[in-house]
């Protein structure tokens, strides 16, 4: 009976190593594209929301100061038509007298006073001011002629004038309530009052609310930041711009545009605004973004608009969408180390089973070569020849072997590779979110120190992942190897578990070049520092592990020694053996000692052990130097 060679087979080239090189080139880009494409989803989520509940809140906002205002503006509108109920007052357009002048300006200083307006006067037809409540004063108007303003042209044709303006003796903005004085149904004068609404802006400020009210003209007449005042919300034309340089309605004020950098329009009189940092808009950011709602103001043509910051939503948002991301990443993570220990079990089942089933078909061939030992030499030759394949199978079960060894020390290593990496990413969102805040704050060199600091955490982070994937390599039995360099990869993989032991680890040896592949060196200095580390887990202080070497007779010796509780007799019997084990459950496949000394073996050198009188074990690491020389210690 054959053994059929074709079971020990393995797969070709082509197609074991390109679907696995295509998955490693592939899964990084598509999972870093995957996380940034559902973090901004989550941002802009968030935003959606964020931006309609505060829409809602902003329409009840604005509907109280809306009502405020026109509150504010009605309580005076009756004013300007109570002064045809007083006789003096037509006296006096009728009779210009100074005796009557006398009389009318007290009457309105009186009037003014009671209703705390700004100042009340009346003009003749001509649109001269006849009397005033500020005839006391240095910038009376008395006698001023205010034909050209628009409010009296309406009053004087019958119509209520209403009108905001900045006045042209005292340079005061007000807005002016004019009425037509009749008598037996002609006008023989108006009556105007003029109303500060600073109170309403310094309600606003006192609140902090972010609110203008624009007129007719689209020029922003009350605001609660000041250096929005007079400023136009919609292009002007030359016409317009010259029609309100005659009427001199906001004196010579240069009306400037109050131009946004980005408008978006989301409904009817809902949208959002950005404004640079030179618009005044800004005092310690470039640019800052509002929600803005506009509504009209009832019996005026103004509207009033409120402004709500847009800062602390998008932070909040883009907060939500960088949790919604590190989520996908984490899961991501979860998935590719349940799929990576899914594929070390399957290898290892694999491995123990293609080991059974070699030792099962040994077992038949010898049965097979005994009961036909005087056979043919043809069939001897035929012996021979599945002799050699079975090796050849053998040769590359243990070559998946020694990689299933490397996944099995990522495995276990996982835990710490996952501190190592959690540790510097938790600092980077801590060190980001406090640089934003200090660029807010202009702090330029703190915000340098954080991302210098964020620099170092990346460059930790890249040696941390590039010793990984070093390690995980396939090896080739033909290559050479820097000590050093094995031992300082091996170490800083093994970092957290020497600093969580609390193990004091003493070195004195030298950075020679030895005939070995260097990541086959580095799996053999994992597996016998970490089997030290695993000896000393349960041991008191003081934990010690000594790496020593010396060269001689072509080869260099490195002894690999702990102070641990040592190995038992028993035991010691077995430790080359495959399977044999000594850590409890699940920790060990039993395939770290064997695979090591097999490595050594390929390479020209050879794996022994060595019980010193002062307790512990001592692994003796035997290989050829690449050039013997001398070699400074390190």
């Amino acid at each position: 009976m054959k053994c059929d060679p074709t079971i020990y087979r393995g797969a070709p080239p082509s197609l074991a190593v390109k679907p696995r090189l295509l998955r490693h080139l592939l899964l990084p880009p598509l999972i870093l594209l995957l996380t940034i494409g559902l973090g901004y989803a989550g941002y802009r989520v968030s935003e959606h929301f964020g931006i309609r509940s505060l829409s809602e809140n902003g329409e009840r906002q604005l509907e109280l100061h809306a009502r405020t205002v026109e509150s504010e503006l009605g309580k005076y509108t009756y004013l300007p038509s109570l002064l045809e109920l007083e006789s003096s007052v037509s006296h006096l357009l009728a009779d210009p007298t100074a005796q009557n002048r006398v009389t009318v300006n007290q009457y309105l200083e009186g009037l003014n006073r009671r209703s705390r307006s700004r100042a009340i006067y009346v003009l003749d037809t001509t649109g001269r001011v006849m009397a005033t409540s500020n005839w006391r004063d240095a910038d009376s108007y008395l006698g001023e002629d205010l034909s050209f303003r628009a409010y009296f042209q309406d009053a004087v044709r019958g119509q209520p004038g209403r009108f905001y303006g900045i006045g042209s003796t005292s340079g005061e903005p007000g807005y002016y309530l004019a009425h037509g004085l009749e008598e037996q149904g002609k006008i023989i004068g108006v009556a105007v009052i003029k109303v500060r609404l600073e109170a309403l802006e310094e309600r606003w400020q006192r609140a902090r609310l972010e609110a203008y009210v624009s007129d007719e003209n689209g020029i922003i007449i009350l605001s609660s930041d000041p250096t929005r005042r007079l400023k136009s919300v919609r292009p002007l034309t030359a016409d317009t711009k010259e029609q309100l340089a005659r009427s001199l309605q906001y004196y010579w004020w240069p009306l400037n545009e109050l131009q946004p950098v980005e408008r978006e329009h989301l409904a009817e009189g809902v949208e959002t605004v950005t404004f640079a940092a030179s618009s005044g808009l800004a005092k310690d950011e470039k640019e800052v973004s509002y929600l803005a709602q506009t509504r009209k103001l009832n019996d005026t043509p103004w509207e009033i608009t409120l402004l709500t910051p847009l800062q602390d939503l998008r932070r909040e948002a883009a907060n939500q969408g960088m949790l919604v991301a590190v989520a996908f990443a984490l899961l991501a993570f979860l998935l590719i180390a349940w799929n990576e220990r899914r594929k070390v079990i399957a290898t290892r089942l694999a491995a123990r089973e293609a080991l059974q089933e070699a030792n099962n078909q040994l077992e038949r061939k010898i049965t097979e070569r005994t009961a036909h030992l005087r056979a043919s030499n043809e069939r001897l030759k035929g012996q021979i020849r599945e002799r050699r394949q079975a090796e050849d199978t053998l040769r590359r079960a243990q070559d998946e072997l020694v990689q299933a060894g490397k996944l099995a020390a990522i495995g276990q290593m996982s835990t710490s590779i996952a501190h190592e990496l959690n540790q510097p990413l938790a600092a980077l969102r801590t060190l980001s979110g406090n640089t934003i805040r200090f660029l807010q704050r202009g702090d330029l060199k703190v915000a340098a120190d954080n991302l210098n600091t964020i620099n170092n955490l990346v460059d930790r982070m890249g040696r941390i992942t590039a010793n990984l994937r070093s390690f995980a390599r396939r090896g080739d039995d033909q290559g050479q190897a820097s000590l050093g360099k094995a031992v300082e990869a091996t170490l800083q993989l093994l970092a957290l578990r020497l600093e969580a032991a609390g193990v004091e680890l003493q070195r004195d040896f030298s950075d020679v070049q030895l005939k070995i592949d260097q990541t086959r060196l580095e799996q053999i200095l994992v597996n016998l520092i970490g089997n030290a580390l695993d000896a000393m887990q349960d041991q008191a202080a003081p934990k010690k592990l000594w790496l020593e070497g010396e060269p001689g007779d072509g080869k260099y010796r490195l002894r690999v020694r702990d102070n641990g509780p040592g190995i038992d007799p028993e035991s010691r019997k077995h430790l080359f053996e495959p399977f044999f084990t000594t850590k409890p459950g699940e920790q060990g496949l039993g395939l770290g000692l064997t695979l090591s000394a097999s490595l050594a073996a390929a390479a020209g050198g050879s794996l022994s052990v060595e019980f010193p009188a002062t307790g512990g074990a001592a692994f003796v690491l035997l290989l050829p130097l690449l050039q013997p020389a001398k070699a400074e210690p390190i």
